[in-house]
């Protein structure tokens, strides 16, 4: 059937609908890869009470906007969504989707535009996780858009330099069946030069645990041989890497490492220590563009940084203010966290849910910064830091609908937004990440 895209909504899908019915608006139809005012011809794949979802079959009349994308597994690779527009549309599709969820879910009418900070728009990325599968023929990629069938990728250009050359070095040492069967996900972490690389190795949490190390242990050596870049590797349990960014406390202990700790990202504020499980910003030309956001211009006594990670705004936060209390739940997160911590700060392991439960009515920070995952705060936890005698918070958010739940609570307990940031982590990518600052 034709169709004519009206916009493009969070997810990376273009909004069209069926012809009007007796019941009155025709019903929504959700379509990748289109722009919007585009008329396609589709065919309809899922049918739901309250929605469709189609693919195009043909574009009937393309967008001005519409230009041939840049990687070859684009349109079945599912890591990017919009390599078929340029980056600068990409942008204005960003920022035009954060408010409208702003205005629809939060009911917020920003009082200023959305203030967007770009990046590169290629070889951006200082971290990718890939899928293994060695039986039966070496494939190395990733997954296929809304599937778990692994896309073999011999390339991916949204990725550092570095990280590609370790995709070649995997390639060529899988071809020769020196791949273990064992391993099913790895991941690539490169520091902020590109000089340096960390690896990550996920085998079946259900095999032998011996087995898995050694296997491990063996392809450890021959890509440390191929790449004298890899200072660290880790090797997990499968299901153990895969819990990253849960609120909940989360224990990350690998099978096996060698270099362990020694891995470094180096910023204008510090060297960080990023241990194997912990989380770390993946686009390494907005790192400092995203503390700066975040910590710039502001001072006082108390600072309070909630889901700290290994302390990326924590350590900024120190230069400025006296005290800094930072709290982080996950295993591997915290330790490097106690360990970059400032002299003046405090490294707090516990789940912020808890640590507000216990500790709120005690602190009175001038700043909060929450960063949670993709989550969000939660009910609970939105209405426990609206408690806090705070006069500001900046929300560091990554998903815009759960971000736009969650301020419906912090609006109720008085704090304004005073500014919107779309910082672009993920070109390419319907993902966006955003900064909110409230005050109150």
């Amino acid at each position: 059937m034709d169709l004519t895209i009206e916009k493009l909504i969070y997810g990376g899908e273009g909004l069209a609908r069926l012809p009007a019915d007796e019941k009155g608006r025709g019903k929504a139809v959700f379509v990748p890869f289109v722009l919007e005012k585009e008329k396609i011809d589709a065919t309809l794949t899922e049918q739901k009470p309250g929605f469709a979802r189609g693919r195009v079959e043909k574009i009937l009349e393309a967008s001005a906007e519409r230009i041939d994308a840049h990687c070859p597994y684009f349109l079945r690779c599912g890591g990017c969504h919009y390599q078929h527009t340029g980056y600068e549309h990409q942008l204005a599709i960003k920022a035009a989707i954060l408010k409208e969820n702003l205005r629809r879910l939060a009911k917020l009418e920003l009082a200023s535009e959305i203030e967007v900070h770009a990046s590169p728009p290629w070889n951006y990325r200082n971290r990718t996780r890939l899928q293994v599968r060695a039986e039966g023929g070496f494939t190395l990629g990733y997954f296929k858009g809304s599937s778990h069938e692994v896309l073999a990728a011999e390339a991916c250009p949204t990725s550092s330099p570095l990280i590609n050359r370790a995709i070649e070095a995997l390639w060529k040492l899988g071809r020769n069946g020196q791949v273990p069967a064992e391993l099913r996900e790895l991941e690539l972490f490169a520091n902020e030069d590109d000089s340096r690389l960390q690896v990550e190795l996920y085998g079946d949490p259900h095999g032998d645990k011996a087995r898995r190390t050694k296997s491990g242990q063996a392809l450890a050596e021959r890509l440390r041989a191929e790449l004298p870049e890899v200072v660290s590797v880790y090797v997990f349990a499968q299901n153990t890497g895969l819990a990253r960014g849960a609120q909940g406390v989360v224990n990350e202990e690998p099978d096996w490492t060698v270099g362990a700790g020694e891995f470094r990202y180096r910023t204008r504020a510090a060297q960080f220590r990023v241990s194997g499980g912990a989380f770390f910003q993946v686009n390494r030309f907005l790192v400092e563009e995203l503390v700066k956001v975040v910590t710039a211009n502001r001072s006082g006594e108390v600072a309070l940084d909630l889901y700290a990670g290994v302390g990326l705004f924590s350590v900024a936060l120190g230069t400025s203010f006296r005290h800094i209390v930072a709290v982080e739940s996950s295993q591997g997160s915290a330790g490097d966290l106690k360990y970059n911590c400032p002299p003046n700060g405090k490294a707090v392991r516990a789940t912020v849910d808890d640590y507000l439960a216990a500790k709120g009515a005690k602190v009175r920070p001038q700043l909060v910064v929450v960063d949670p995952p993709r989550a969000g705060l939660g009910e609970r936890v939105a209405r426990e830091l609206a408690k806090l005698e705070t006069g500001r918070v900046t929300y560091v958010s990554c998903d815009p609908a759960t971000l736009a739940r969650d301020l419906v609570a912090l609006t109720a307990g008085g704090f304004r937004v005073e500014q919107v940031h779309l910082v672009d982590l993920f070109p390419q990518t319907y993902h966006i990440e955003s900064v909110v600052e409230l005050v109150r």
